[in-house]
């Protein structure tokens, strides 16, 4: 140790001996940065480290080891601070590092480069060794982090690039199914409906040859579209104008046969208007849900909210197992095709509020409106 850090160090202890105890600790706990550390809150990460006497480390506020006593603890503006105080940096907490979060984040991304430019998946095994960690903790960083398994996740991969080139018309539809990483058109045919919404080539013609019927009518928000192909129901989008609904729909199949609803399909007109007008009361609409696997997950989890119920983004983030994709998370309700039916009207801000719904936030708070009514109604009546 350098002559300077000897006197440094003897000046801090002469300090604390002549002020005691009794002396640094009331005020020690009176400073917020010392509630931080006790609480170990990682939201003060990259904010000040502290550094501890009797162990001549310093540590993030976050720190996982045993705690200090306030007397031997003193507060750092940033590492340098702390090293130039005689104190080394924490092997448990790293602070002269990234933030563990940080770090995570690096390493996940590594691992989605590295499926998204392999030839074929890699395996659990193969992607845990590049990040140099086990299977096991890899595997559930990777989903915490993404919301999606490595093997979902490469399967989206490959149906984007699919999509992608299928769209952009170069090569066959044979080349396409081979560049996306498939490694036999048979394994991706078994799936080209739940990935397209169709088959390959009627994908690449944007739809030709496939039927959608649809209808616009009226209902107490608006105009309403209901749309349908052979599946079941794949639009029901609200707005004022019935020619831009009409022409949002032509958008999403530019070469689709758009066949005007017959009598018969006025019925399920009806049923989706009956849905909007009565939201608590369900539907049994078969639905045609097109979207990629992790905006499949948000979608599902949505219709498991009941009626009456509102959820945070951040709650729904982490109901598909997914709390730190709480962007993602809204960004899948805002690309919701099916008003009402998937109900993503009751998603709201973490304090309640309202925020930004496809279809208008007044929408949004009418749907509420009634499905609160309705729920109030069970309630006097004596109803679970």
């Amino acid at each position: 140790m350098s002559i300077a850090m000897e006197r440094q160090m003897e000046r801090r202890k002469t300090t604390r001996t002549e002020m005691g105890p009794d002396m640094m600790a009331p005020s020690m706990e009176a400073d917020p940065r010392w509630r931080a550390l006790r609480e170990r809150d990682p939201a003060f990460d990259g904010r000040f480290v502290y550094s501890v006497r009797t162990t001549g480390v310093y540590c993030r506020p976050s720190c996982a080891s045993r705690p200090a006593r306030p007397e031997n603890v003193a507060f750092h503006a940033g590492p340098a601070e702390a090293e130039a105080a005689g104190f080394r940096p924490c092997q448990r907490c790293r602070p002269n590092e990234a933030p563990l979060a940080a770090r995570q984040a690096a390493l996940v991304a590594d691992a989605c480069r590295a499926i998204e430019t392999a030839e074929e998946m890699p395996s659990l095994d193969t992607l845990a060794a590049t990040v140099g960690l086990s299977p096991h903790h890899f595997h559930r960083l990777f989903k915490a982090t993404t919301g999606l398994t490595p093997r979902a996740y490469g399967a989206a991969h490959r149906s984007r690039k699919i999509r992608d080139q299928l769209a952009s018309g170069r090569g066959s539809v044979t080349e396409a199914i081979y560049d996306a990483g498939f490694n036999a058109s048979s394994r991706f045919y078994a799936t080209s409906n739940a990935v397209l919404g169709m088959t390959p080539t009627a994908f690449r013609a944007g739809g030709a040859d496939a039927d959608i019927r649809f209808a616009i009518g009226d209902c107490s928000l608006g105009a309403i579209l209901v749309a349908s192909s052979g599946k079941g129901v794949c639009a029901i989008l609200l707005g004022e104008d019935p020619d831009a609904l009409a022409r949002d729909l032509q958008d999403r199949f530019p070469k689709a046969n758009l066949i005007g609803g017959d009598a018969g399909f006025e019925a399920l007109v009806a049923a989706a208007v009956g849905l909007v007008e009565a939201p608590a009361l369900g539907h049994d609409l078969p639905l045609d849900v097109r979207g990629t696997a992790f905006q499949q997950r948000v979608w599902q989890a949505l219709r498991a909210i009941p009626a009456g119920e509102t959820v945070s983004y951040a709650e729904l983030a982490r109901a598909i197992g997914a709390p730190t994709s709480v962007r993602a998370v809204a960004s899948a309700c805002g690309a919701n095709p099916l008003a009402v039916a998937i109900p993503c009207h009751r998603v709201v801000r973490t304090d309640g509020t309202l925020s930004g719904y496809r279809w208008g936030v007044e929408r949004k708070r009418v749907l509420l409106d009634r499905e609160a009514r309705v729920e109030l109604a069970g309630v006097r009546d004596g109803q679970p």
